[in-house]
């Protein structure tokens, strides 16, 4: 059976197993998630409902998302996400999804989306090493050093590591 929830992570932490290893664990902050819409087979062609997470200040939601919010009697979240379930005839809007519908130790699938970095040079979005500060290199420390040989491909291979956004 399909089941779905939203959270924030939070942060790392490490627990050891009963051999004494460590294993490296991530903190995730998952639901309270109201069910802020129902779709069904009838109306829109597929079952799904749509979870909400997270606190919004009334000033930041628009009109519309207001009255979506205020449709299911739930107050306005940050997020929004969509899942389809099998069983989404027996949710209805405004009931809420926590995290007690999962079990201890069940595997489950997670989405989500990095940190933005915004444009980064090669140093840091591939380790790449600085050039020397001295002997000719002249302003290009942190630039790759080069991109390749000259005329024999007369051009850039694919997935040469440069500097870019990640």
């Amino acid at each position: 059976m399909k089941k779905g929830i939203i959270g924030k992570k939070l942060g790392m932490t490490q627990i050891f197993d009963e051999t004494g290893l460590v294993i490296p664990v991530t903190v995730i902050e998952a639901g309270p998630c109201p069910v802020v819409q129902k779709k069904t087979v009838e109306t829109d062609g597929y079952s799904a409902v749509q979870l909400a997470f997270g606190e919004k200040r009334e000033k930041l939601v628009n009109k519309p998302m207001k009255g979506h919010f205020a449709k299911a009697g739930v107050t306005p979240a940050r997020h929004l996400k969509e899942f389809r379930l099998d069983d989404a005839e027996s949710m209805n809007a405004g009931d809420v999804v926590a995290v007690d519908t999962f079990a201890a130790g069940e595997k489950v699938d997670i989405t989500g989306t990095t940190k933005g970095r915004g444009f980064t040079g090669v140093i840091k979005r591939w380790n790449n090493h600085r050039l020397r500060m001295t002997h000719g290199t002249g302003p290009v420390h942190r630039q790759v050093g080069s991109m390749g040989a000259c005329s024999s491909p007369s051009r850039v291979y694919k997935n040469k590591k440069m500097a870019g956004q990640y």
